[in-house]
């Protein structure tokens, strides 16, 4: 059973009665062994009578440990110790586990190897960027900067190269926006967005989505919130493969106008996507900040994208960078931008586009056969409703078969699964079989044996 820590305790070991001191001086208790994990901690109220400080005290202090992931649990169903370690953790994507080679992992949307393009030649040319090895902190190379300014979707007044899409957006929230802000989302999107959020603290309010994107109607409940930014991906969807139409935008730009909110734009499939990019920056430049990431096109070790805002926007984000990197590698900027401007590397791109349709076409064919009925969408895997994710996962796993579970990326109670298609290169009917027994409505199909689908 759970051990419930006694308030008189805990007041008596703790000396420094601020929200603070409350915080690091339990922290530390917990580290020591004192508290053990599995501890449940004192009520609230209890805590603050016995340590003559309020309420909101004691909740602050508790809010900031399980910030940390060193507390968890809230209300009535009491706060316990779940962590020794005061590090803050991306609880969802580090929990990703390692399968093993019998295992069909379908869990991770991620670039084929033989799919991207040879980075030998791009890296020399990198190696001989302008002012290799300054310490000139330059936010972007302008070898790179011409490179994209051909396809950015609107006219920026800056440019920013980042080390990767997540890095841009995690360096754009923290250099932009308050902890403990009030952030409007795409729900589902992107683990690690939502990992992001829990770090900076973020009261997170989901905005729906359907086949066009964003829905503006939930747009604007959000808004009444006056969120201080509203994150969303603008061409292809990483998780449900959904496309913001043109018209969709146009309502989205109609649903913002008059708005300080700061538009977030995670362009994270990249030019892997069969859609032409998009922004609202063509409508609200000045609040826009659109993030174009290069991994799935050019390469995950690249380590590379290319954010667009306003010069203040820019330089404040810069400016933050100071604490860390500082800049981003000129050898990997320069080589991206002869990758950007290389026709082989083009007719890669446009190849390897034209391969991850064909593999996701082909599930979502197999899947039709056992009369499960997905719309055709782009990017890297299929977002599937099934009657309950716990059985439909357990299902697949039992045949051998691993997939994200949808629970990972939405922050509502729905049921579905995320199935990579970009590495489905065999096993197509046992994945098809597997998901058509835990699909919601499915029939046998023609090459099936009568009653061996349930549904």
């Amino acid at each position: 059973m759970t051990e419930t820590l006694e308030a008189e305790w805990l007041a008596a070991h703790l000396g420094d009665r601020t929200m603070r001191g409350i915080a690091l001086e339990t922290s530390a208790l917990i580290r020591s062994g004192a508290i053990p994990i599995g501890t449940q901690l004192p009520p609230v109220r209890d805590l603050a009578h016995a340590l003559n400080v309020s309420p909101a005290t004691i909740s602050a202090a508790w809010g900031e440990l399980r910030r940390h992931k060193v507390i968890g649990g809230r209300g009535r169903n009491g706060v316990w110790v779940c962590g020794d370690k005061i590090a803050p953790r991306p609880s969802r994507f580090e929990n990703i586990g390692n399968f093993g080679e019998h295992v069909i992992d379908l869990t991770v949307a991620v670039p084929d190897p033989a799919l991207l393009p040879p980075l030998g030649e791009a890296l020399a040319r990198g190696a001989a960027a302008e002012k290799l090895n300054s310490y000139l902190r330059v936010p972007i190379l302008d070898s790179l900067q011409r490179a994209v300014q051909a396809r950015w979707p609107y006219a920026p007044e800056a440019y920013l190269a980042a080390n990767g899409g997540y890095e841009a957006v995690y360096v754009t929230l923290q250099a932009l926006v308050m902890p403990g802000s009030v952030i409007a989302i795409e729900d589902p999107t992107a683990m690690r967005l939502l990992d992001i959020l829990d770090n900076i603290n973020a009261h997170v309010v989901p905005v729906a989505c359907d086949e066009e994107g964003p829905d503006p109607a939930s747009l604007a409940n959000a808004l009444r919130k006056k969120p201080a930014a509203f994150i969303y991906q603008p061409r292809t969807h990483a998780i449900t493969g959904h496309r913001v139409s043109a018209a969709r935008m146009k309502e989205l730009a109609g649903v913002l106008k008059g708005s300080d909110t700061l538009i977030i734009e995670d362009d994270g499939v990249g030019d892997i996507s069969s859609q032409a990019p998009a922004s609202l920056g063509q409508y609200y430049p000045q609040q826009t900040v659109r993030i174009l990431s290069y991994s799935k096109s050019l390469g995950p070790d690249l380590r590379l994208a290319v954010l667009s805002g306003s010069a203040d926007i820019v330089n404040q984000i810069q400016s933050y960078r100071s604490f860390g990197a500082g800049w981003t590698s000129r050898i990997l900027q320069e080589a991206a931008a002869w990758l950007i401007n290389d026709p082989q590397t083009n007719a890669m791109v446009e190849k390897a586009r034209n391969v991850y349709a064909a593999r996701r076409q082909a599930l979502i064919d197999a899947l039709r056969l056992r009369g499960v009925q997905m719309p055709d969408r782009d990017g890297l895997c299929v977002w599937i409703p099934v009657r309950s994710e716990q059985y439909a996962l357990v299902t697949l796993a039992a045949r051998g078969i691993a997939v994200l579970p949808g629970k990972k990326c939405t922050l509502t109670d729905s049921h579905h699964i995320r199935v990579a298609t970009s590495l489905l290169t065999e096993h197509l009917d046992e994945v098809a079989d597997a998901i058509a027994l835990v699909h919601p409505v499915a029939l046998p199909s023609a090459r099936e044996q009568p009653g061996r689908l349930s549904v």
